[in-house]
C-alpha cells in the first residue's frame, strides 16, 4: 500500500481536479472571470472587454449556455456580470432566474461586450477580462486551469498577482501536485482504505442524476434518447452495452444542449467527468458489483484521466473523450475482475484506437464522440480480459504503458498544434465568429 503522505497528496489532487460544474466549463470559466471582475469593480460594468486564448474561444463558441436557450460567449459573459458569483466556481451562474436572464439578454443587445483573441501568449487556457464603469476599471485573469485566478486589480491597485507561476505549454500540473504513473494510480485505487476514497461516489450521484434528468427534455441531438428507442434496440439490443452508451450520451446531450444540470467534472471538463463516471457506474449496477468495487473502479477511472491530463494539459487538439474513455476502460476492466496487467492492456488498446480524434470545440455533437470513446472502452476492456492487446510492434504503442501514454500526450499536446490552428481557423471563418 502507498504511504499515507502519498495517499494524502493524491486525494488533494483529486479534490482539485474533480469538482461540480454547470454547463460547459470554458464559457463558465469566462463567466467566472467576469463575475470576479464585476465584484472587484463594485458595480455593473458599462463595458466588458474579454480576451481569450484560442482553445478557450474554440470550446466556447458553439455550446449551449445553461438555462438560456442560447449558445456562445456573449450571453455567458453577460450572465457572469448580471448574476454570477465567483464563490460558486464553475457553478458561477447557479442562481440564474428569469429576471437575471432577461437582464443578460438586454445587456448583450446593448453591445456592451467585446470579445477577441489574445495574441502572443503560450497558455492554452487563458481568460482576461476588463470591466469598465465611468472612470473605474477592474482587471481579472484566469490561467492554467479553469478556476485559477492569477491576477486581480482595481483601478491599477493589484489585489492578486501570481502570473509568473502559471504553466505554459504542455503540462498543467502545479509544482505542488504529485506526479502520477499508472502503477501508482492502480495501487492507490485498489489498495487505499475504503473510507479514504469513498467520496468518489459523489461523481456517480451527480452524473447519473444528470443522465436521468436529461431524459425529461430534448437536448442537443437526443443521442441518448435515440439509442433507447425501439429502432435502436433492434440494432444494439437491450444490453449493458446499449445502456452504457445511452446513459452517457444523455448526460452529454443535456450538458452541451444548455440544461441547468450540474455534473461532476474531471480536469476542468464536465464531459470528461461524465465519460469517466457513467460507463463505470452503469456497468457496476448491471453486473451487480459491490459498492467497494464500484468505489475503486470509479477512483481508477478518474485518477487515470487526471494522470493523462498531467502531461496532455487541460486543453489541447486531442478530444478529451479519448482521455476519459481510457479511464472508464480501466474502471470497467477492474469491475470485470482485471488486475494491473489487464489494466495496462486496456490502456494500450485504447491508445491504439482513438489517438488523433480532434477536438473541434464543445458542442452538442460531443455526445457522438463520447459514444465512440465509450464503445471503444468496452471493447478494449473485453480484449484485455482475454489477454489481448496491441503490441509494441504496432504504431505508437510501447511495451511500457506509461511510455504509451506519453506517446499519446506528445501527439495531442505537440504534434497536433497545427491541427488546432486549422480547426480554429475553419470554425471562425464559417460565416463569422459567433
Amino acid at each position: 500500500m502507498l504511504e499515507q503522505h502519498i495517499r494524502d497528496r493524491i486525494i488533494a489532487l483529486i479534490d482539485k481536479e474533480v469538482m461540480p460544474a454547470i454547463g460547459c466549463t470554458e464559457p463558465m470559466a469566462v463567466a467566472l472571470c467576469v463575475a470576479k471582475g464585476r465584484e472587484t469593480l463594485g458595480c455593473m460594468p458599462d463595458e466588458i472587454n474579454v480576451r481569450l486564448s484560442a482553445n478557450i474561444l474554440k470550446n466556447a463558441m458553439g455550446v449551449g449556455i445553461p438555462g438560456t436557450g442560447m449558445i456562445g460567449l456573449p450571453i455567458a459573459v453577460a450572465l457572469g456580470a448580471v448574476a454570477g458569483k465567483s464563490e460558486y466556481g464553475l457553478e458561477v451562474i447557479r442562481d440564474l432566474c428569469p429576471e437575471a436572464l432577461a437582464g443578460g439578454k438586454e445587456y448583450v443587445a446593448g453591445n456592451h461586450i467585446n470579445i477577441s483573441l489574445k495574441n502572443d501568449i503560450t497558455e492554452k487556457l487563458y481568460i482576461e477580462v476588463e470591466c469598465l464603469a465611468g472612470a473605474d476599471v477592474s482587471h481579472t485573469v484566469i490561467s492554467g486551469s479553469h478556476t485559477n485566478f492569477v491576477y486581480v486589480a482595481s483601478n491599477g491597485n493589484v489585489i492578486l498577482d501570481r502570473r509568473n507561476g502559471v504553466s505554459g505549454e504542455g503540462c498543467d500540473a502545479s509544482d505542488e501536485d504529485i506526479r502520477l504513473d499508472m502503477r501508482m494510480v492502480y495501487e492507490f485505487a485498489a489498495e487505499t482504505p475504503l473510507d479514504e476514497i469513498s467520496f468518489i461516489l459523489k461523481t456517480r450521484d451527480y452524473n447519473m442524476r444528470a443522465a436521468r434528468e436529461a431524459l425529461l427534455g430534448n437536448y442537443g441531438h437526443n443521442l441518448g434518447k435515440t439509442i433507447d428507442r425501439p429502432l435502436a434496440k433492434g440494432i444494439f439490443g437491450n444490453s449493458i452495452f446499449s445502456h452504457i452508451i445511452a446513459r452517457t450520451a444523455s448526460a452529454c446531450d443535456a450538458r452541451m444542449g444548455g440544461a441547468m444540470i450540474p455534473v461532476m467534472s474531471n480536469s476542468g471538463s464536465g464531459n470528461q467527468g461524465i465519460c469517466a463516471t457513467i460507463p463505470v457506474a452503469v456497468y457496476a449496477a448491471e453486473n451487480e458489483n459491490t459498492e467497494e468495487e464500484l468505489v475503486r473502479a470509479l477512483m481508477l477511472s478518474h485518477l487515470t484521466a487526471i494522470y493523462i491530463k498531467q502531461s496532455l494539459g487541460k486543453l489541447s487538439a486531442l478530444c478529451g473523450c479519448v482521455v476519459a474513455s481510457i479511464g472508464s476502460s480501466c474502471g470497467i476492466t477492474y469491475l470485470m475482475g482485471g488486475d494491473y496487467a489487464r489494466m495496462c492492456r486496456s490502456v494500450k488498446n485504447m491508445i491504439a484506437n482513438l489517438t488523433g480524434m480532434i477536438c473541434d470545440g464543445a458542442k452538442p455533437s460531443c455526445s457522438l464522440k463520447i459514444s465512440s470513446g465509450v464503445s471503444t472502452a468496452i471493447l478494449s476492456a473485453l480484449l484485455a480480459m482475454e489477454g489481448k492487446c496491441v503490441s509494441s510492434a504496432e504504431g505508437i504503442i510501447d511495451d511500457d504503458v506509461d511510455k504509451s501514454i506519453h506517446n499519446l500526450t506528445s501527439i495531442g499536446a505537440d504534434a497536433m498544434r497545427a491541427t488546432d490552428d486549422m480547426v480554429l481557423s475553419i470554425m471562425t471563418h464559417k460565416g463569422g465568429c459567433r
